[in-house]
């Protein structure tokens, strides 16, 4: 073939290569019109099997390659022969820069769900009826609407997404060699619970009372003690904050908190210990309580870690809940009934103090005082059960 001839024909190849190109690329177009995504557009190709990309990967000597490459990379890397020489290798590029096509890992975290659901009262196999109040054991009996870590229940009521990976790490807080460690408080102090019938008791409104034998700073004292008997220094303020006012409270004790803080910039810890009050549908009251082998009945308990859902700054507040499903998980593992779900919620609760910050409710208004304190002391054994291994 002579020059002439030899130009011609290689003028007309790249004229037909072009319009093949060309007709591929509207081809293309008109395939994935409407599509939203580049996912949906490259499904939408892989699903067309219609003759113009026969055609073109035949006129590009491509018809029967496997690799999967689209027309428009097969013309590219044909006008150059070095990539033309290591189409594996840019077949290996090409297949790693398009991960919209690739299958999505499975996820090694449970599914989380937020949305709180109703714990089921199971009737204790005996009679709790020293003080004369109906009692119930409350345990969750499905695991929809709450996030699940272990035997660890969660109820949600906040915005934020919980993962298993983030709830199982360390916590932050720590014990350390200096004094004090841990602060007890009470931002509603005077929360009483019910002695049997005939207790002399002074009552300073429903049921509340300034008389620390029957209300939940009792419940501090016993904590207190367990905590010092383990060689951990606390302090444990009495002080009734919801007294003579309820309103106002969390800002009174907050107050406390920074001042204690500021005295003590060893504190790692602050508990506020409360007590709940329940009711079933008709308004009756009725206590909560768990059958601890051994030493008898205790209250049940529930934690309360408070988040930056109401817009107030709390950036740490996953701490505090790591450190909360820590201390559940080692109670479940001994007491199997002691502890209600934790509770996530919105607000902060002066939470934002510390990294070892939690509410405490222990028991309800129908629990005894003594039920009330056992509990109060095993979760206070527990705790350091855990914060001592984790030192380990």
């Amino acid at each position: 073939m002579d020059v002439k001839k030899e130009s011609r024909f290689l003028s007309a190849r790249r004229r037909l290569l072009a319009l093949a190109a060309a007709g591929a690329t509207l081809w293309t177009a008109t395939v994935t019109a409407g599509s939203q995504t580049v996912s949906s557009a490259l499904a939408a190709l892989r699903g067309s099997v219609v003759s113009p990309v026969s055609a073109l990967r035949w006129e590009l000597g491509d018809l029967w390659a496997d690799d999967q490459l689209s027309p428009a990379a097969v013309l590219a890397i044909g006008e150059s022969p070095l990539l033309l020489s290591a189409r594996e290798e840019v077949t290996r590029l090409w297949s790693s820069e398009t991960p919209d096509t690739a299958p999505e890992p499975e996820s090694t975290e449970p599914p989380v769900v937020t949305t709180p659901v109703t714990e089921t009262p199971v009737e204790p196999d005996t009679e709790h009826t020293d003080n004369g109040v109906p009692a119930r054991t409350l345990v969750p009996n499905d695991p929809s609407g709450y996030t699940v870590i272990g035997k660890v229940y969660i109820s949600n009521s906040t915005s934020h997404q919980l993962g298993y990976t983030e709830l199982t790490e360390s916590f932050d807080a720590a014990l350390t060699d200096e004094e004090p460690q841990i602060l007890i408080l009470h931002t509603h102090g005077s929360e009483s619970y019910t002695p049997p019938e005939g207790t002399d008791i002074q009552y300073s409104g429903d049921h509340r009372t300034l008389d620390s034998r029957y209300n939940v700073v009792h419940v501090g004292d016993e904590m207190a003690q367990v905590f010092a008997d383990a060689g951990i220094s606390v302090i444990h303020d009495r002080t009734l904050y919801d007294y003579p006012s309820y309103s106002g409270a969390y800002d009174r004790s907050l107050s406390a908190i920074n001042s204690y803080l500021v005295q003590y910039p060893s504190l790692r810890f602050i508990l506020d210990i409360h007590r709940d009050a329940i009711e079933d549908s008709e308004g009756n009251e009725y206590k909560v309580v768990s059958a601890i082998e051994g030493w008898g009945t205790a209250a049940q308990l529930s934690i309360v870690v408070g988040s930056d859902g109401s817009g107030l700054s709390h950036p740490r507040w996953m701490e505090n809940l790591k450190l909360a499903v820590a201390i559940q998980s080692g109670l479940l593992q001994e007491y199997p009934t002691l502890m209600r779900p934790i509770l996530l919620r919105n607000s902060r609760y002066n939470q934002h103090a510390t990294t070892g910050s939690l509410l405490v409710e222990v028991g309800a208004a129908g629990n005894s005082p003594e039920e009330a304190a056992l509990a109060g002391r095993l979760f206070a054994q527990t705790m350091v059960d855990v914060l001592e291994g984790q030192s380990k």
